[in-house]
């Protein structure tokens, strides 16, 4: 890897086929794709060199290949299960130094967290670096960053189904054989306990309100500006505050590890 500008692939991993929201990546928010939303918020990110939606070779996803290429993205397309080897061929057909990795149901994903991470992972040296091993930041804001080398020796050695599903979940397992580095969130974004993940319906209908709310006068908005706002709309946040979660990944990945 080039020390001074290394090549840096951001993939997003989007599918059609959710179980508890199908057909989420495309549900309009204020008359756009929510995709089109966070890959508006993604390349606002510095150091980034590409960024590909990652999808599968489902003809149901075709909808995800044509948005993408109307937008002017790369696309890589790999097995709907296997995501792991999905993601891997991704950084390696586009050539990345460093993957970042981030899936598509974190729509308001902060351009800030993901470049605190970035840089916390190249000064630090990090096999894994991320900002939800230990979560701080809401979830939403989930941002995972390998070397090269890295994720693709977890896609050649990585065997049962939940490490191909996880991508990271191989490395995570393993601290005596990798050096993992969590990053935390300033102090003005840390809301551990706020749900921003596109999943269920309730969802839709929260980030619905928080577009609608915070979009047209910021839509530069960060992370900082959702927690303050959302702190001042307390009926936004109640919308999904019941909603029955699957486990994140930094919990997965400690019952897991």
């Amino acid at each position: 890897m080039g020390s001074s500008h290394p090549h840096v692939v951001c993939t997003i991993a989007a599918r059609m086929t959710s179980t508890r929201l199908p057909g989420k990546v495309l549900k309009p928010i204020m008359g756009r794709p929510s995709l089109d939303l966070m890959l508006e918020r993604v390349r606002r990110t510095s150091g980034l060199s590409t960024i590909v939606v990652a999808t599968t070779t489902n003809k149901t996803d075709e909808p995800i290949i044509d948005l993408a290429n109307q937008l002017g993205y790369q696309v890589f397309r790999g097995s709907e299960h296997d995501v792991l080897g999905r993601i891997a061929g991704a950084a390696r057909k586009y050539e990345a130094d460093v993957l970042v990795e981030l899936t598509s149901d974190c729509i308001a994903i902060d351009p800030i967290a993901i470049k605190q991470c970035i840089d916390e992972h190249l000064q630090g040296g990090a096999d894994y670096t991320s900002n939800s091993l230990i979560r701080t930041y809401p979830v939403g804001m989930d941002t995972h960053i390998f070397p090269i080398e890295v994720i693709l020796e977890s896609e050649r050695l990585a065997i049962s189904s939940d490490e191909r599903e996880h991508v990271g979940l191989y490395i995570y397992r393993r601290p005596e054989n990798y050096r993992l580095r969590n990053v935390t969130a300033p102090a003005n974004a840390t809301e551990p306990n706020l749900h921003l993940t596109l999943d269920t319906a309730e969802d839709y209908a929260m980030l619905t309100a928080l577009f609608e709310g915070i979009y047209p006068e910021n839509p530069n908005f960060t992370s900082v500006d959702v927690i303050n706002f959302l702190r001042n709309h307390p009926e936004i946040v109640a919308i999904n505050q019941q909603t029955i979660r699957n486990k994140s990944a930094s919990e997965y990945f400690a019952e897991n590890g």
